[in-house]
């Protein structure tokens, strides 16, 4: 994907909704209090960081595009603290001050690197804040490109109805972060990006990928919003839009450190890529690689724009990663309609050794898209026995998606992957080891569509069975 980062620079950002300091105190942790069975934490070092639609705002300036920003702070130390760091990050700001609303603050206690509690203090603003708070929004709609409401469910935005008609009367595009239940408070939005927790408070348990799409676009016509974006963790993004058309975007292959402030990140990157041109799967694909970098930071962090150049740069396919079947499916479709050759392996993959990446990238040489099935947990303690895996489904997909070779990575809970192979239909089916052509499993399903097998050498002496063996023998 080539994209110039450049254009940002020359976006401007309104962002309105709950501000608030977010407050972290660090410090080693090497007993348990006398006074109660908790650790004692020798607190030494203390940060703080703008949060809640001040961070949306901290990420739509890391792009490099200007923020401008509105919210309510009341006259205290945190509002002190949260100004004196939105001027640093060059952030205009026009904040409604009341003299008897106190600044959100949310207190984090970290010791080694783990959250141990986290402390709120919080209010809710008068009517009166308000309506201040809409006035200084309405004056700056002149000169945004695109609106950010970052909803926290704090009182900010209790009016964002309002917002948004004022916004869509002058052909701004709104996004809202939603909260909450009651969708239509964003009537008429632009875009709405809930996770999958809210998505389904409002909409209800989805059981399939199906059930997602129809239960959007019931959403989007109750409330007339042009698109939905679902983020769904390690299942990644479905984007759904008014006219039925959906897509769906992997999640990238990430370790998870702190999924705090991930929310703003692709709300952030999703309106400075809009309002820079790009269209609406460009940006939503931006957004999931901006959110794949923020969430191995520590804390409410943000993605620059030379990271994200950096991450675009190192793989050009962003549609790579760990899929469901419904995900795949469509990748695959896609790649196919592309003139491309989608290459088929399957296994257990428990210890990833040189064995395994050798096999590997000699099977993507076969072809243009290399789909790696795994083995479920249970599957494998079914074929190896009731001490496998060692490494559970979730960590061996993790590893296999980070391997430059392979480009997709789908789970299977049946004994074989021929299901997989009979609705995938890949050009080629490999296997590893000294199987003969008709001795691999799906060659049948594969040979009758006029597809390829190809049998190919495993690096000698290496095998997940042997090296835990000699872990045992050391």
């Amino acid at each position: 994907m080539q994209v110039d980062l450049n254009r940002f620079k020359k976006t401007n950002v309104l962002i309105a909704g709950d501000l608030m300091l977010d407050t972290y105190w660090h410090g080693d942790t090497s007993r348990i209090s006398p006074e109660a069975p908790v650790p004692v934490v020798a607190v030494n070092k203390e940060e703080s960081r703008p949060g809640g639609a001040a961070n949306a705002a901290l990420n739509v300036a890391a792009l490099g595009a200007q923020a401008n920003l509105v919210g309510i702070v009341g006259r205290d130390d945190a509002a002190t603290t949260l100004t004196r760091l939105l001027d640093g990050a060059e952030i205009r700001h026009d904040l409604s001050i009341d003299e008897h609303y106190r600044t959100i603050t949310k207190l984090r206690l970290i010791s080694r690197h783990q959250q141990l509690i986290r402390a709120d203090f919080e209010a809710s603003p008068s009517a009166q804040m308000r309506q201040s708070l809409g006035n200084q929004f309405n004056s700056r709609l002149a000169d945004a490109d695109i609106v950010i409401l970052s909803d926290y469910g704090k009182g900010a935005l209790l009016q964002c109805r309002d917002l948004i008609t004022e916004a869509k009367q002058r052909s701004v595009p709104v996004l809202v972060d939603p909260k909450g239940t009651d969708f239509s408070r964003y009537r008429h939005a632009t875009l709405l990006t809930p996770n999958m927790a809210e998505f389904e408070a409002v909409a209800g348990q989805c059981r399939s990928e199906d059930d997602i799409i129809n239960k959007a676009l019931s959403l989007i016509h109750e409330h007339q919003i042009e698109s939905l974006l679902i983020t769904r963790s390690e299942h990644g993004m479905t984007l759904v839009k008014q006219s039925g058309e959906y897509h769906h975007f992997p999640a990238q292959a990430k370790e998870v450190f702190d999924v705090t402030g991930a929310g703003d990140t692709v709300i952030s990157t999703l309106a400075v890529a809009i309002a820079s041109g790009l269209d609406l799967e460009t940006s939503v694909a931006l957004a999931n690689v901006a959110a794949g970098i923020v969430v191995g930071k520590l804390g409410t962090a943000t993605t620059t724009a030379a990271e994200l150049k950096l991450a675009i740069d190192a793989d050009h396919d962003l549609e790579r990663g760990m899929m469901s079947f419904e995900q795949l499916r469509e990748a695959v479709s896609n790649a196919r309609a592309a003139g491309k050759r989608i290459v088929f392996t399957n296994g257990c993959f428990d210890i990833l050794h040189a064995g395994h990446v050798g096999y590997l990238q000699d099977a993507k040489r076969l072809g243009d898209r290399l789909i790696v099935a795994i083995n479920d947990d249970a599957s494998v303690s079914r074929l190896k026995g009731p001490n496998r895996p060692v490494n559970g489904l979730d960590r061996r997909m993790r590893v296999l998606s980070a391997l430059k070779s392979v480009d997709w990575v789908i789970s299977f809970s049946e004994d074989t992957p021929e299901p997989l192979i009979e609705a995938l239909k890949p050009n080629v089916l490999v296997k590893g080891g000294d199987y003969s052509l008709d001795q691999v499993v799906g060659a049948d399903i594969v040979t009758r569509y006029g597809g390829d097998i190809r049998v190919l050498s495993v690096e000698d002496n290496c095998s997940t069975t042997a090296t835990i063996e000699k872990i045992r023998k050391s």
